[in-house]
């Protein structure tokens, strides 16, 4: 059955609204729980736990509060964590890009090179390695003047 018109943009839609919904959300919760004042209320909260262990008689209960609520926060936080440095990496690339297609002695073929396959990188490793040593062989002129 042929799927209606009107629905694509729709779901479309939907999918765009979750997705910078959850950008958003990944961002300020970045910000938020990246602060001193969120590392300094985990350690209330943990203290606030210890504490009361011995209300609780230490038991299985009170000690399974902690390791659940530990567990769901660090799962949630891993989401989180890898979306804002996927949008930070892609951003210094993309600057990075930028400034290699600016300048004219750059190698342009630099560009896109987190793309490039593990033999590639390798390869260019090499060759950064030789210009590095050919670099303290053979010192620039201007190392030489700061010296004086």
């Amino acid at each position: 059955m042929p799927l209606n018109t009107s629905e694509k943009p729709q779901a479309g839609d939907f999918f765009c609204r979750v997705r910078d919904s959850f950008r958003h959300f990944a961002r300020k919760s970045s910000q938020v729980l990246g602060t001193a004042w969120a590392f300094i209320g985990a350690i209330f909260i943990i203290v606030v736990w210890g504490l009361t262990g011995p209300t609780f008689h230490f038991s299985d209960t009170w000690q399974l509060i902690i390791n659940t609520g530990t567990t769901i926060v660090t799962f949630l936080m891993v989401f989180l964590i890898q979306n804002t440095q996927n949008r930070d990496a892609k951003a210094v690339h993309l600057k990075l890009d930028e400034l290699i297609r600016a300048i004219h002695s750059a190698r342009n073929r630099l560009v896109d090179l987190e793309k490039l396959s593990d033999e590639e990188l390798d390869k260019l490793e090499e060759q950064f390695g030789r210009l590095r040593k050919k670099a303290a062989e053979h010192p620039p002129e201007l190392d030489a003047i700061e010296e004086t």
